[in-house]
């Protein structure tokens, strides 16, 4: 892709043939969205094996005709050293093709990571963490973390015995058994 932009307006023909193959296997993938882990391993035999098949063999074919010094040719040779890798997924129906939902999962834990650092002082800034890492519990847990705060900062306030307060956690029962409800999801 950065290949791709940095060539813009010149072509970079074997960039957008690489780039139009990928996207034939992210279209497999699309395909097979939200099926099951065996439906997903077969589709993935049947349909993008065959395209990643295609796509190693072509890797290989065009590094012959590319510079070796070029951007292109280190990033055909950094796929096929990586290719057992990339192509894990074809084989196993749990695993996704790239790392984007967990990239994405990560996203709002690193913001909140930078965001800490305006928190004004040290002990701002722990106070932060803390209650950052408390909300993605929630969240990791199926739980709201807007009732769950209120609802432990009440019970607190109203004298919970100390003897009892890994009643209070996320991960409790006590909120893990709604969060089936859509009030007290994440």
């Amino acid at each position: 892709v950065k290949i791709e932009r940095e060539a813009s307006p010149a072509p970079a023909p074997v960039a957008r043939e690489a780039l139009e193959r990928i996207a034939q296997l992210y279209a497999v993938e699309k395909a097979l969205r939200g099926r099951s882990d065996a439906e997903r391993r077969a589709g993935r035999q049947a349909h993008a094996r065959p395209l990643a098949a295609a796509l190693k063999q072509w890797f290989e074919a065009t590094l012959d005709h590319l510079a070796q010094k070029s951007d292109t040719a280190k990033a055909l040779r950094y796929a096929l050293r990586h290719w057992d890798g990339l192509t894990l997924y074809l084989d196993d129906g749990r695993i996704e093709m790239d790392t984007n939902a967990v990239e994405r999962a990560m996203r709002p834990i690193k913001l909140n990571a930078k965001n800490s650092l305006f928190a004004g002082c040290d002990e701002g800034a722990e106070s932060w963490a803390v209650l950052a890492s408390l909300i993605e519990t929630c969240k990791l847990n199926s739980v709201s973390a807007e009732h769950w705060l209120s609802d432990v900062l009440a019970k607190l306030v109203n004298g919970w015995p100390a003897a009892r307060l890994d009643e209070l956690l996320p991960w409790a029962s006590t909120y893990t058994m709604h969060a089936h409800d859509p009030r007290l999801a994440a």
